[in-house]
């Protein structure tokens, strides 16, 4: 009969451990206060892009970063711009080579998101603005287009873009 603990089943788990995280890069601006903070006759136009990039560390060691641009607009005048770069250096462990790409390009950023998010809606707040807090992202629909576009441009000959 065996003996221990379970220990050996454990050490064997996958694991997405996230080691630290950090902001890389952050700027706010508010380029026509105090003009742009008073009262508007109607809700903004708020544009949002998000980008996440991957380098990888160490063997089981990923770099994540989550790229967030945005601004808010009242016709032609900008209200504010913000961009951060949040990252998070991630540890896969037990997690088969054909499933680490997945895993650091959705799970990894839906793991940095939260955190990200309520920088910008804490820096928009302290602007002068209402937070704007940024809706969930699909990071599995992302990825999925982001499949998509690569696998349209090999077919077209042309050259692949890194993901």
């Amino acid at each position: 009969m065996a003996e221990g603990n379970g220990s050996d089943v454990a050490d064997n788990m996958p694991a997405l451990n996230a080691m630290v995280q950090y902001t890389k890069d952050f700027s706010f601006e508010n380029p026509n206060a105090p003009r742009s903070l008073g009262p508007q006759s109607q809700a903004p136009n708020i544009a949002i892009q998000v980008n996440v990039n991957v380098r990888q560390m160490a063997e089981m060691d990923f770099e994540v970063e989550l790229l967030l641009e945005g601004s808010a607009t009242d016709g032609t005048d900008v209200l504010f711009k913000f961009e951060l770069n949040y990252a998070g250096l991630f540890r896969l462990i037990n997690i088969p080579q054909n499933e680490m790409h997945p895993i650091v390009m959705i799970e990894c950023p839906r793991l940095l998101f939260p955190f990200a998010r309520q920088i910008v809606a804490e820096a928009v707040r302290s602007g002068g603005f209402p937070p704007l807090y940024i809706d969930p992202i699909d990071f599995a629909g992302l990825y999925r287009r982001r499949l998509e576009e690569m696998a349209a441009q090999q077919d077209e000959g042309a050259p692949i873009a890194s993901a």
